[in-house]
């Protein structure tokens, strides 16, 4: 009787575990420091190209968030389309951030331009485009043809809760496998108890 005590336990314990592993989700984003050690800020004489090869090394995918770090009273970042980037143009940015510490959340794949909200930075390369879906990115000076940009993606002050577009579709996971399998595993224990 022991021995089939144990056996129950042991089937209750995996199923418990396979519960769990189903209803927690399978990955989570990637928040990545534009500019790694450094700032967004003017890149330095020593190495003039941080963001172009910032963007060669970090490639981000949907779901993942880019995080911009400056002295708010002397810096910005705004997301502007393909044409403001290659001309420097600040006038009619999609997304203007400007609080020190801006995440920018990658909702969708595209090409995403970024550049100093501050006259004359992007003229002096601080500047960053991020290839999203594509397999590559690239950034800084010299880039290659645009692509469209897609303003889906929010920027989120730390503290605050994006709000998704009502029309888009829930990335988080279904709890309702895992409750369907959390009730079998309950009624199959309570079954083999029953029988003891």
């Amino acid at each position: 009787m022991e021995k089939h005590h144990s056996r129950c336990f042991l089937f209750f314990l995996f199923f418990f575990f396979f519960l769990i592993s189903a209803t927690v989700p399978v990955g989570y984003g990637y928040q990545y420091k534009v500019g790694d050690l450094n700032a967004w800020g003017i890149p330095p004489s020593s190495n003039p190209r941080i963001y172009s090869l910032w963007s060669e090394y970090n490639q981000p995918l949907v779901g993942d968030s880019l995080l911009f770090l400056y002295p708010p009273s002397q810096d910005s970042v705004i997301q502007v389309t393909a044409a403001a980037f290659a001309g420097c143009n600040t006038s009619d940015p999609i997304l203007n951030m400007n609080n020190g510490n801006s995440l920018f959340n990658v909702t969708s794949n595209g090409t995403f331009y970024f550049i100093s909200g501050t006259s004359g930075h992007c003229q002096k390369n601080q500047k960053l485009q991020v290839s999203i879906g594509s397999g590559s990115a690239v950034g800084g000076p010299g880039v290659g043809p645009a692509d469209n940009v897609s303003p889906s993606s929010y920027p989120t002050v730390f503290g605050s809760i994006p709000v998704a577009n009502s029309t888009a579709s829930s990335s988080e996971p279904s709890l309702f496998p895992g409750l369907v399998a959390f009730a079998a595993i309950v009624g199959s224990v309570a079954g083999a108890l029953a029988v003891i």
